[in-house]
């Protein structure tokens, strides 16, 4: 790469990007594209999202005053050419990587990360706001929501969107229309967007009206007023409905090309002239420029490691022939509703991650994906409850807490038979803070009728899944586990019941007493082994249940342990560790308890094994603890 020539390497923010002559901007993105690809390649991270935004990237920071204007990326993986554009091209190698770059915007980043996302949907809401202050203390900033990868689909964006329009605020909120999320769009709105994006006739007539706006602009404010009523009759007439965002009195522009860079830099400069709320709809590929991520959007959203060449997805895997628990889970949910046919599968928007997708591909009649909509997901699963059915609603830990008023309100009070799948609970890796699963057990324990459990292994998730649908379990039920691989090749075993509220000993011992739950306790189980060797003494409990706790068990502990430890990949505040404390307090025992888990602050990202150590509970930090209490046992009873 000769970096004389090559005008990516001159900008280190969007200052250095506006000193360029449009005809640049061109050049620009195609280094810009293909800087992006030849770190993702080596550094996995979000890749098609990022791509299909470069030309829409590099004409915001060109046209708009940044960091003093504010641009929102929503959903926050659309954002890497931002983030080299604004200072981070250097170290974006360290992207998502422990103690390097976040893979979404973070304000404690960069003051161009105007707001953190890395759930959806968030930006208008976010937009507002901040136009609404903007305005209260005479400033005059622009404002820009970047929205795409399915987030318009969710709830909250119609909420800014109903909330932006009544307020007349000078907002620019920009549809980046790919037609797919993770998988592909579902929906009306899908369906009401490619109406507008395909209308041969919409389109001739677009552009003319486009061009007659700025001429009947020149002869003042009233006769644009005029140009723009006839503009919104003539489109409702061709598309034979009313423009939807127009309702909410927006001010709707497009659809446009979002890949012509020199033409939308044009229209965000005309846009920065008219008041008022407006929303641009750009149409861009997902994946543009790299053929194999435009041809396999899904895949190439997330790849992993591959071949830049050749688009080759590159095995990282070892040959390992363990599946993950999102695979099992899949499997498991088309076999059990093989056996029972008022099960169904729900998921917003995550068929493919969740593996849901293995059902849907065989029973598409039974499976539902309900778009980025986690609150409707669950009170649609609890109105199928309601006649009967089964639901169960597979939704990411991180994800269910957007919906934890539906679950309260729509599914516990009511005491109906939904089973909530909940994936990625713990800490996920290079997502990090805004990905993790610390919360679910903890608030999750706390809502009445609620059972909670989370699987040591896959098989016990088959068997969870099993016992959940059984007709007499006829209760809310939650059936957590984490991200990753499982612990055997042999998964498949006849389905059993487990008894609701039942734990299971892995090993005695008389010295300590060591409570899990969860995958972590095979973390626990081979600490366990490596110190038996040493002649210690060490009980293990697979608690299974945080609701209900399995009490028989818990007073055998306390009355013959006076030391123990409890290990949860979940937050510590009120989660599975405070359960048995509350449990001895209740219970008037008096013995010394370690909790092992997520403490009480936003864990950042990295691998998985780097967090569980920094958290104290990988397999070294399990063993110091169980040492550590062994000496304070030894210490006390020679007091």
């Amino acid at each position: 790469m000769d970096k004389e020539k090559n005008l990516l390497f001159k900008i280190s923010t969007p200052e250095d990007l506006r000193k360029l002559d449009p005809s640049d901007l061109i050049q620009v993105s195609s280094e810009l594209r293909q800087f992006i690809i030849d770190v993702v390649c080596n550094n996995p991270g979000h890749f098609g999202a990022s791509l299909g935004v470069v030309e829409l990237t590099v004409a915001l920071h060109y046209v708009f005053n940044t960091p003093y204007d504010k641009i929102i990326w929503d959903v926050g993986h659309q954002a890497y050419g931002h983030k080299i554009l604004t200072g981070r091209r250097e170290n974006f190698s360290t992207n998502r990587k422990y103690k390097g770059i976040s893979g979404f915007p973070k304000m404690a980043e960069s003051e161009y990360d105007a707001f953190g996302t890395g759930h959806s949907s968030t930006s208008i809401s976010a937009a507002l706001g901040m136009a609404f202050a903007a305005r209260s203390k005479g400033e005059n900033r622009h404002i820009v929501a970047v929205i795409g990868d399915g987030a318009m689909t969710a709830g909250q964006a119609f909420e800014g969107l109903n909330n932006a329009g009544s307020g007349k605020s000078d907002i620019l909120v920009i549809l980046n229309d790919n037609n797919i999320a993770i998988d592909a769009n579902v929906g009306a709105l899908k369906e009401y967007l490619l109406d507008i994006t395909t209308s041969k006739t919409y389109n001739r007539f677009k552009d003319k009206v486009w061009n007659m706006l700025g001429k009947f602009g020149k002869f003042g404010p009233n006769a644009r007023t005029l140009a723009a009523q006839l503009e919104a009759g003539l489109k409702s007439t061709i598309l034979d409905r009313s423009n939807l965002f127009e309702g909410l009195n927006f001010r709707y522009f497009g659809p446009i090309d979002g890949h012509d860079v020199l033409h939308m830099t044009k229209v965000l400069e005309d846009l920065k002239r008219i008041p008022g709320p407006k929303l641009l709809h750009c149409v861009t590929i997902k994946g543009k420029g790299f053929k194999q991520a435009e041809e396999n959007q899904t895949t190439f959203h997330a790849p992993g490691k591959f071949d830049k060449e050749t688009g080759e997805i590159i095995d990282t895997s070892k040959g390992d022939t363990i599946l993950t628990y999102q695979e099992v889970f899949g499997r498991t949910i088309l076999e059990l509703a093989k056996l029972n046919n008022k099960i169904t599968g729900i998921t917003p928007a995550m068929p493919t991650g969740s593996c849901l997708s293995i059902m849907m591909n065989e029973m598409p009649e039974r499976t539902f994906d309900v778009g980025i909509a986690e609150q409707h997901a669950v009170t649609f699963s609890a109105g199928l409850a309601t006649q009967g059915m089964i639901p169960y609603c597979n939704i990411y830990s991180s994800f269910i807490q957007r919906a934890y008023d539906q679950i309260i309100h729509d599914v516990a009070l009511q005491n109906l038979h939904v089973v909530f799948c909940v994936d990625r609970g713990g800490l996920v890796g290079a997502d990090g803070a805004t990905h993790h699963g610390f919360f679910d057990m903890a608030f999750m324990r706390s809502i009445p009728n609620m059972i909670v459990t989370a699987p040591m292994d896959e098989i016990e998730l088959r068997n969870l899944m099993y016992t959940a649908q059984l007709e007499k379990n006829r209760s809310p039920f939650s059936i957590r586990y984490p991200r990753g691989r499982g612990m055997f090749t042999d998964w498949k075993k006849p389905f059993q019941e487990i008894e609701i509220g039942k734990s299971r000993q892995i090993s005695e011992g008389n010295e300590l007493a060591v409570l899990t739950m969860g995958h972590p306790g095979n973390a626990v189980a081979s600490v366990v082994r490596k110190l038996t060797k040493e002649n210690r003494s060490i009980a293990h409990y697979d608690m299974r249940f945080v609701t209900p706790l399995d009490k028989n068990v818990l007073h055998t502990v306390f009355k013959n342990f006076t030391h123990i430890i409890t290990v949860e990949d979940g937050v510590l505040k009120g989660g599975f560790g405070s359960a048995i404390i509350e449990f001895m307090s209740d219970n008037g025992y008096s013995s010394e308890v370690r909790r092992l888990g997520i403490p009480d602050y936003f864990v950042e990202h990295g691998t998985q094994e780097e967090l569980y150590r920094e958290c104290g509970f990988d397999a070294e930090g399990i063993e110091i603890a169980i040492r550590e209490m062994l000496v304070r046992k030894e210490d006390k009873r020679q007091k």
